[in-house]
């Protein structure tokens, strides 16, 4: 764990306290991206998005106390994109993962779109709600920019914050869209006579290029840390 923190302290910058702006939410940036990329408009990528990480839906978040100081972590190692593009069998897993994209949790959105009657147990007619959900995702492959790959279960982002705006910390991602911008996948689960709900789960992804972390205080917006990639290894002089 110490290897980790030392390793993690050379990406992060000295905490300052700047006013931040507030990001629109997960749901209307990945409407807008996907609209302007089916209509063929410029594009995506122009600037740099912010989006907000759901901490409630981040289990490994954590603050830790030490002295006048706390370090915030979020881990990082379970965080895969379990889709079929994402999927490459034949990594040798000594020196890649399985998949390649990571993600960040985004914002989750219940709809709940009517019910009708349906029968699953013969002669019993039961009412059956149809619920959608939406999950948003920021997946990104460049992971291993911001620290070593590691098999530490504890590897991931980290920042030291004041103890005092420990208990109030919100967590952002800056970065830059790429092809093919958006994905999503859908999933559907049948109403049964136990459970008489017809589910959807669909999983939208914003595609991107991470360029940084930034942990900042709920309450007044300020930003207390700034997690970027690693400076580059130099690379050694092959005639030396």
């Amino acid at each position: 764990m110490s290897n980790l923190r030392h390793i993690l302290a050379a990406a992060l910058t000295a905490a300052f306290f700047l006013p931040v702006h507030a990001v629109d939410p997960a749901e209307s940036q990945f409407e807008a991206v996907a609209a302007a990329a089916a209509a063929g408009r410029a594009d995506p990528a122009g600037q740099p998005i912010e989006v907000e990480i759901d901490l409630a839906a981040s289990p490994g978040f954590s603050v830790e106390v030490e002295g006048d100081r706390s370090v915030v972590r979020y881990p990082m190692a379970f965080n895969n994109v379990a889709e079929g593009w994402n999927w490459f069998p034949l990594a040798n897993p000594a020196e890649e993962d399985y998949y390649h994209y990571k993600f960040l949790p985004l914002q989750s959105v219940t709809v709940e779109r009517g019910e009708y009657e349906g029968e699953d147990k013969i002669g019993v007619t039961q009412q059956r709600k149809v619920i959608w959900r939406y999950d948003y995702f920021l997946a990104f492959e460049n992971l291993y920019d911001f620290y070593p790959r590691s098999s530490d279960d504890d590897a991931g982002f980290a920042a030291a914050v004041p103890a005092a705006r420990a208990g109030g910390v919100a967590m952002r991602a800056v970065a830059r869209l790429i092809p093919p911008w958006v994905s999503e996948s859908n999933t559907f689960w049948k109403a049964t006579y136990g459970k008489p709900v017809d589910f959807s789960l669909k999983k939208r992804y914003l595609m991107a290029k991470l360029l940084e972390i930034r942990f900042l205080d709920r309450q007044s917006g300020e930003v207390l840390a700034v997690v970027k990639p690693a400076p580059a290894l130099p690379v050694a002089d092959p005639q030396r």
